[in-house]
């Protein structure tokens, strides 16, 4: 069974049932006050936490007295703009005790589909790591229309472990993780330890939606794990509503764990080589020799730049008898590579006009 203690990054999903009170609508102080204390011994670990969380509409629905029914997408952006602003002072007021710094960062579905959207959202949620932070990570509910919408944060915190590359993915839920029945309705239900595939037979046995506050059922929760699992993601669904569900989850609490059968390395370079590349970079003598030892590739190591492509597309890395010798992502567009081809870091900024980024293919975003 996997450990949390033995994770290196981890995004945690929190649903909006386990922070807001059904009936009164309030924040779940005690429960928060519980979590954060988990999150400051997890980053004790030294593991790096991301929080995607649920809520600030059934926070906002409250203060603004809105009806308990379903909301019309007017009514449930309003009660976002009013609930977010109470949400990301909640977990700031919990967290800074720990000496926990946080960031509220608010996303949508095309800021994943969109390729230099996505990269941005990387790039910040890495910085923001980089420093210590915990981002507490929302579907902007307040602009998103449907055409754009996630619409459940269990396939938002899926698709924010795949940007990160997180080892575990953990969905704190009113259920304590997958069973072939549903439980409230049949007594005979069983629970699934670990899932190694989800198979058809699997998601046959996904039930719908059950809390009054939640949007995700057992059907979003499959299609967040055959993401975060191909992503090499492992993940964990359990019961949040115990005090300390973290380190319960820890100490051996009810839980179906899905695991991947690769690291998010080793899964990220697969996808990398697989994909079909839109240009090409060759590199000297001095840089392939660099490339073998495990290093990014600069702009001074190369030599000729062919193809359109821009930022974030793969490109296939030639060696100085034009032999492949791999393939990577490009973090600049191919203008600017061709600009910038030969050229020492100290000069990049002169010639583009801006503050340059520290590699034209990074070795995370490379497999030789």
């Amino acid at each position: 069974m996997a450990s949390l203690s033995s994770a290196k990054r981890l995004v945690i999903k929190i649903g909006s049932a386990l922070l807001v009170d059904r009936d009164t609508g309030d924040l779940r102080a005690e429960w928060l006050h519980s979590l954060a204390q988990d999150v400051a011994w997890l980053r004790g670990q030294g593991a790096d936490v991301i929080l995607v969380s649920s809520g600030s509409i059934a926070l906002g629905r409250g203060v603004l007295d809105l009806p308990a029914t379903e909301l019309a997408l007017e009514q449930s952006q309003a009660a976002a703009a009013v609930g977010q602003i109470r949400l990301a002072r909640a977990y700031e007021e919990e967290l800074a005790p720990h000496g926990i710094t946080t960031a509220q960062v608010l996303v949508t579905l095309e800021d994943s589909a969109n390729r230099r959207r996505y990269l941005n959202s990387r790039a910040t949620l890495e910085q923001l790591l980089s420093l210590g932070v915990v981002p507490i990570v929302n579907e902007n509910d307040t602009i998103a229309t449907d055409e754009i919408r996630y619409g459940d944060n269990d396939r938002l915190a899926a698709q924010v472990a795949v940007t990160v590359g997180a080892d575990q993915l953990i969905l704190l839920s009113d259920v304590d993780g997958f069973y072939n029945a549903n439980p409230a309705q049949d007594a005979d239900a069983k629970r699934y330890d670990v899932i190694k595939q989800i198979t058809p037979e699997i998601e046959a046995m996904a039930g719908d939606a059950g809390s009054g506050l939640s949007k995700g059922g057992m059907k979003t929760k499959l299609m967040a794990g055959k993401t975060a699992m191909a992503a090499g993601c492992g993940m964990a669904i359990c019961n949040g509503f115990a005090m300390h569900p973290l380190t319960a989850l820890e100490n051996g609490a009810n839980a179906t764990w899905f695991t991947p059968v690769d690291d998010p390395q080793t899964a990220r370079k697969r996808w990398i080589g697989a994909m079909k590349p839109k240009g090409t970079v060759t590199v000297d003598a001095g840089a392939a020799r660099a490339l073998a030892r495990g290093n990014s590739l600069l702009p001074a190591g190369v030599t000729a730049v062919s193809g359109d492509f821009g930022r974030g597309d793969p490109l296939t890395i030639l060696g100085p008898d034009d032999a492949p010798l791999g393939a990577g992502l490009s973090r600049y567009t191919a203008q600017e590579a061709q600009l910038i081809k030969g050229r020492r870091s100290d000069q990049i900024e002169e010639i583009l006009g801006y503050e340059p980024r520290t590699a034209l293919i990074h070795r995370d975003d490379m497999v030789l």
